[in-house]
């Protein structure tokens, strides 16, 4: 099935992020709990973990772009 991933809120008062890395590329297979990208806040870094295993399928939000909390990030196939 294909899934949308979007932005995650990364804390109460964090209303975007900026992607700093992708840990995967499109076609990749990936595992849950795996890091599939890293984002900036003005609090933090932190890795997101894929909530499944499966595929990256495409990405929606490249490196240094600014995404808001809700905005897609990227779209996987689950396994």
């Amino acid at each position: 099935m294909n899934r949308i991933l979007k932005m995650p809120r990364m804390g109460m008062n964090v209303d975007e992020g900026t992607i700093v890395e992708w840990h995967k590329k499109p076609g990749e297979r990936f595992v849950s709990g795996e890091a599939l990208y890293s984002i900036e806040t003005d609090k933090t870094t932190a890795q997101v973990e894929a909530p499944c295993d499966g595929v990256l399928e495409s990405i929606d939000a490249n490196v240094g772009d600014d995404v808001s909390v809700g905005d897609n990030i990227c779209s996987i196939i689950d396994d």
